[in-house]
C-alpha cells in the first residue's frame, strides 16, 4: 500500500505532459506510419521513463543498463550501420558518380544550423550535436550527439526524436522549399538515364576503397563508414546471402527495438522538458530545410555552366533520407509533366546522400574536439 501511494503521490503534471508527448509519437507512429519502427519504442521508451520510481530505469534499470551498454559504447548505431549498408545498392550511383555532388551540397544544413545554434548559446559540442540532425540519418545523429553531450543526456533523447521524426515529415517538408526556390521550367526539366553495367568487382571494391579513404581522411569516422560499407559488402560478394538477409531483417530488427526504447527511456520530465530541447526541435526543422535548400541551390548554380541542364529538384534528393526523398522527387517531377521520369537520378543522389552524411558526421567527430 506505501508503494502504491508512493507512486501516486509523486506524480507530477510534468510527468503527465511526458505521457502526453509519448502518446503523440506512439499516434504518429500508429495512424500516420511516420517510421513508426522508431518512433512507437521511443513513445513507449517515455512512458517507462516517466513513472515515478520507474524499475526500469536508475541503477539496476534494464534500460540504463541498455543505455550504458549499447549506446555510450556506440554499439546499437553501428550495428544498425551494417544493416543500413546491406539494404543499400550503390548501383545507380556507380553509374551516375555525378551525383555524388548533390550528396555533398544537402549537407549544408548541417553546419549552416550548426553555427545559429552556437549563436543561441549552445556550446560547440551541443552545436555540432543539433546540426547534425540535418544529416537526415538517426545512427549518425546519435552516434555524435552521444560522444559531445555528457551533461545532459535527455538531449541526446531530443535530437534523436527530432531527426527521426523529420525524416518521416519529408514529404510534407520538402517539397514547398523545393517550390519555392524553382520555376516550373526548371521543375520540367528532363534528364536522360543511360544505363550502365557495373562490373560485379567494381561494387565489391567501392566499400572497401570507401572505407579507406573515408578513414585516412577522417579517422573518427571509421566506425560508421567501416561498419556501413561492411554491410553493403556482405550485400554485394555474392556469396553471404544469409548474413545478408540476416543484416538486413533480424539484426535492423532487434538492434531498432532495442535502440528505440532505450533512447526513449532517457526522456525524462527533468531532463527533457526545457527551454533548450524546444530549440533543438526548432533548429532540426531549420536544418533540414537549409539541408533541401543548399541542394536545390547548388544545382541551379551547376546549371549556370551545364550544356544539359539538371533538374534541380535532384539537389533536394542529397540528403540522407533514403529512399523516401527520392520518391518525393519522383512524384513532384511526374506531378509537373507525367511523363517526366527522373527516379534513377534521385536515388542515385539520395544514395551519395547517405555517404555524405557519415562523412559529415565523421568530419565533426574530427574537428570538433580540436576546439571543444
Amino acid at each position: 500500500m506505501q508503494e502504491l501511494l508512493k507512486g501516486i503521490t509523486n506524480f507530477t503534471p510534468m510527468n503527465l505532459i511526458m505521457f502526453a508527448i509519448a502518446g503523440i509519437l506512439i499516434y504518429l507512429a500508429i495512424s500516420k506510419e511516420y517510421e513508426p519502427t522508431l518512433l512507437l519504442p521511443i513513445g513507449f521508451g517515455a512512458i517507462l521513463a516517466n513513472i515515478p520510481f520507474s524499475a526500469a530505469i536508475g541503477d539496476e534499470g534494464v534500460l540504463t543498463f541498455l543505455y550504458n551498454n549499447g549506446i555510450l559504447n556506440d554499439l546499437f548505431p553501428v550495428l544498425i550501420f551494417v544493416a543500413v549498408g546491406a539494404m543499400i545498392d550503390f548501383g545507380p550511383l556507380l553509374q551516375n558518380p555525378f551525383m555524388l555532388f548533390f550528396g555533398a551540397a544537402a549537407q549544408f544544413g548541417i553546419f549552416a544550423t550548426m553555427m545559429i545554434a552556437l549563436l543561441l548559446g549552445f556550446d560547440l559540442g551541443e552545436a555540432a550535436s543539433i546540426g547534425i540532425i540535418g544529416a537526415a540519418d538517426g545512427p549518425t545523429a546519435i552516434f555524435v550527439a552521444k560522444r559531445f553531450i555528457t551533461e545532459n543526456p535527455a538531449l541526446v533523447g531530443a535530437i534523436t526524436v527530432a531527426a527521426y521524426s523529420y525524416m518521416s515529415l519529408v514529404p510534407i517538408i520538402q517539397p514547398p522549399v523545393i517550390k519555392l526556390l524553382t520555376t516550373k521550367k526548371e521543375r520540367l526539366i528532363r534528364m536522360d538515364y543511360k544505363q550502365v553495367n557495373v562490373p560485379k568487382v567494381v561494387k565489391i571494391l567501392f566499400p572497401i576503397v570507401i572505407t579507406v579513404i573515408a578513414g585516412i581522411v577522417a579517422p573518427a569516422s571509421v566506425s560508421l563508414v567501416g561498419l556501413l560499407m561492411f554491410g553493403n559488402l556482405i550485400r554485394e560478394c555474392g556469396v553471404l546471402e544469409r548474413l545478408s538477409q540476416a543484416a538486413q531483417n533480424e539484426l535492423a530488427n532487434l538492434v531498432t527495438i532495442l535502440l528505440g526504447v532505450t533512447i526513449g527511456s532517457t526522456m525524462t520530465a527533468e531532463a527533457f522538458l526545457r527551454k533548450d530541447t524546444l530549440f533543438i526541435l526548432l533548429l532540426g526543422l531549420v536544418a533540414f530545410i537549409f539541408d533541401t535548400a543548399g541542394g536545390v541551390l547548388f544545382a541551379k548554380f551547376l546549371n549556370l555552366f551545364l550544356k544539359n541542364k539538371v533538374n534541380p529538384m535532384i539537389g533536394a534528393a542529397g540528403i540522407s533520407a533514403f529512399p523516401m526523398s527520392a520518391r518525393v522527387i519522383q512524384k513532384m517531377a511526374t506531378k509537373e509533366d507525367p511523363t517526366n521520369f527522373i527516379i534513377m537520378q534521385s536515388i542515385s543522389a539520395n544514395v551519395s546522400g547517405q555517404l555524405g552524411s557519415v562523412v559529415a558526421g565523421g568530419m565533426l567527430l574530427a574537428l570538433v574536439p580540436t576546439f571543444f
